[in-house]
């Protein structure tokens, strides 16, 4: 992930700014490409907060696993407004980076809501993560896990 985010920052939903360096070290990362104007982005955002939750909260350690949010919104405010209201405790691109273009062009992204699972170097794991999480609930995550080359003493 440092490959893909390198010399940006991220920010977090409170709006602090965050070295992806850091935050996404010996992670899976769900690159979630998703608007608050688009209805199958609010349907699927409150499972996937759910995902999110039980895998960084309830578990012990906590999972190998961030979100980074590529906005599709119109404006910034629409896009804090989606965060603030739908969003679990995950990272965004902020709203003015052109990079959200180049990201939807090196993942093939042309409809939303997309969540594509990457490995620390940027390669696909999935990119059907949403109907993953439909499908399987936690258990997706062990996959992911395996396809992502990450040592990690953890269990689901």
């Amino acid at each position: 992930m440092v490959d893909v985010f390198s010399g940006r920052l991220l920010v977090s939903k409170d709006g602090r700014s965050v070295e992806p360096e850091e935050a996404l070290q010996n992670k899976v990362v769900g690159l979630y490409f998703s608007a608050g104007w688009c209805s199958p982005c609010r349907d699927f955002t409150p499972i996937l907060c759910d995902f999110y939750t039980e895998l960084l909260e309830e578990t012990q350690p906590p999972a190998p696993f961030e979100v980074v949010f590529i906005s599709s919104d119109h404006s910034a405010e629409e896009m804090a407004g989606y965060m603030h209201a739908m969003h679990g405790d995950w990272l965004a691109l902020p709203f003015h980076d052109p990079y959200k273009h180049d990201l939807k062009k090196k993942y093939n992204i042309t409809a939303i809501p997309k969540l594509v699972i990457v490995k620390q170097t940027g390669e696909v794991i999935t990119d059907k993560g949403r109907k993953q999480i439909r499908d399987k609930g936690l258990s997706c995550f062990r996959n992911w896990l395996e396809g992502a080359d990450i040592f990690q003493n953890f269990s689901i």
